[in-house]
């Protein structure tokens, strides 16, 4: 899938745009943090179990690999989102 996101900041981190917000994430001192917002964490819920997870945030901690395969997943599933979303606000 190769797609033109939009980077911008949003909320003072750094935010992929498709649409609206897509994904949203930062790096702290002990994790980066990862924002898919409730839709992305709850529809992957199970793949997250090992990481901690709230409502809309996933942390990844920096002394763990970083899963790309599981955030290529999530964001795939936001852009499906993000272009259904608009189909409808179309109709």
């Amino acid at each position: 899938m190769h797609l033109r996101l939009l980077k911008k900041i949003s909320w003072g981190i750094p935010t992929f745009y498709l649409n609206k917000n897509l994904v949203h994430f930062a790096a702290y001192k002990k994790h980066i943090g990862f924002y898919p917002n409730p839709n992305g964490i709850e529809n992957f819920k199970e793949d997250l179990s090992k990481y901690k997870t709230s409502k809309g945030t996933v942390q990844f901690q920096y002394n763990e690999p970083i899963p790309y395969d599981l955030i290529r997943k999530i964001v795939e599933f936001r852009v499906q989102e993000n272009k259904k979303e608009k189909e409808n606000n179309i109709s």
